[in-house]
């Protein structure tokens, strides 16, 4: 039987709430929605090359990686319900639900944190949907930390969604999209991409210019133009010619070749610029020797990848409860990590620091739970005196050296 708490006990959980959250709600507000620049994102990731491959690149890496579950967490988790481990195994892994498969669904949540910031996942009980971020509401609380969450005219519970969330200084509530911070350089990147476009395209600069001493008139001007474009057509590379009447000149006052704009070195820079702050190399996208590949995948997996997956699944964490880790024996640009981690754990427990159990659990292995694998192992190179001070010295019944040597 409950029995209801008393005015001590409610005191005294009380006291234990962040006594600032109410000055913070102030201070930042009560309802958040999201920071990022929606549409301009967006397009940015329909329309400029740089930012879809290299988001799509994170994506489809994000997204092979699986999720290894093992025991539960004593203390930890705020699911309204509790999930056996295969159960949960089965919503991480395979099917997160009935109607999308575990890449799409992991796609989902890696886009969003991309491009908004933000990913929000709703627990129904049974099965992990994805709400889109940018219409997703975050009210704050004046006395723990979110009221509620609200998506459209549909009110969640805090329990009810996992809340992952990128960085950022201005907010402690939603996260900044890492497209925020190269915003400038993707406009001018599309800027430049659509001037150079219309450049080629409308014949900007043209080749010939017909000059005369003579004022002609718009109409004589156009059929001129008109006859030049019979005999000349556009799409044998022939340009309209530019008509210069009543002793006009022409003066250069600026570049007039895409070469004297310098747009490639422009247009290499910002790219550099987007790629940098999406955290991929740009030799993945480009092209490099052998030799600079192998250490930049390995970078882009340990300095991108895996803080994005492993952000994920520490949210998962502290929602289900269950101890979670990314599982990374598959992914081929980490095999000499892993080489390294086999070598490293293979060192402790042959000079006797760790056992083989021991090992096994760092590594995520189930103990076998023998006596073998229980004991330490002690090194072959110590002598009898240093493992067992009273085994040492000649061996019994060995002849006497000293006699024999006298002899």
């Amino acid at each position: 039987m409950q029995f209801p708490k008393t005015r001590w006990a409610k005191a005294a959980e009380r006291r234990k709430l962040n006594p600032a959250q109410e000055e913070i709600v102030y201070l930042e507000g009560d309802s958040h929605y999201s920071t990022a620049r929606t549409l301009t994102n967006e397009q940015a990731f329909a329309n400029v090359g740089e930012v879809q491959r290299g988001v799509s690149l994170i994506v489809d890496s994000c997204a092979e990686i699986n999720i290894d579950i093992k025991d539960k967490i004593q203390g930890v988790g705020v699911a309204s319900t509790i999930v056996k481990p295969n159960k949960l195994n089965k919503l991480l892994n395979f099917q997160p639900n009935p109607y999308i498969d575990v890449n799409q669904f992991r796609s989902n949540i890696v886009t969003d944190l991309l491009i908004q910031g933000d990913a929000f996942i709703y627990w129904d009980g049974a099965y992990l949907y994805n709400l889109p971020a940018q219409e997703v509401e975050i009210v704050a609380d004046t006395v723990t930390y979110i009221s509620h969450y609200n998506f459209g005219n549909t009110k969640f519970q805090p329990n009810e969604i996992i809340h992952i969330k990128e960085p950022n200084a201005s907010s402690m509530y939603r996260g900044a999209s890492r497209l925020d911070s190269v915003s400038a350089n993707i406009s001018l990147l599309d800027q430049m991409t659509n001037f150079q476009s219309n450049f080629l395209k409308n014949g900007t600069v043209s080749n010939i210019v017909l000059k005369t001493e003579n004022v002609l008139s718009p109409k004589i001007k156009e059929r001129i133009r008109l006859e030049w474009a019979r005999r000349y057509s556009a799409t044998r590379g022939g340009k309209l010619p530019l008509i210069l009447d009543g002793n006009f000149e022409i003066k250069t006052i600026g570049s007039q070749t895409l070469k004297e704009l310098d747009f490639e070195t422009s247009i290499s820079t910002n790219q550099d610029a987007i790629l940098l702050a999406l955290g991929v190399p740009k030799v993945l996208l480009t092209s490099g020797n052998n030799s600079n590949i192998n250490p930049n995948t390995r970078l882009f997996y340990t300095s991108t990848v895996l803080p994005i997956v492993n952000r994920t699944i520490i949210a998962l964490e502290r929602y289900f409860g269950y101890d979670l880790k990314a599982n990374t024996e598959d992914i081929l640009a980490l095999r000499d990590e892993l080489a390294q981690i086999s070598g490293y754990y293979s060192t402790l427990v042959g000079m006797g620091i760790l056992s083989r159990d021991e090992a096994r659990e760092a590594l995520r292995y189930e103990p076998q739970n023998t006596e073998i694998s229980e004991a330490l192992i002690v090194p072959a190179n110590i002598a009898g005196s240093a493992a067992d001070p009273s085994v040492g010295g000649r061996p019994v019944g060995s002849p006497d050296l000293e006699a024999e040597a006298e002899e």
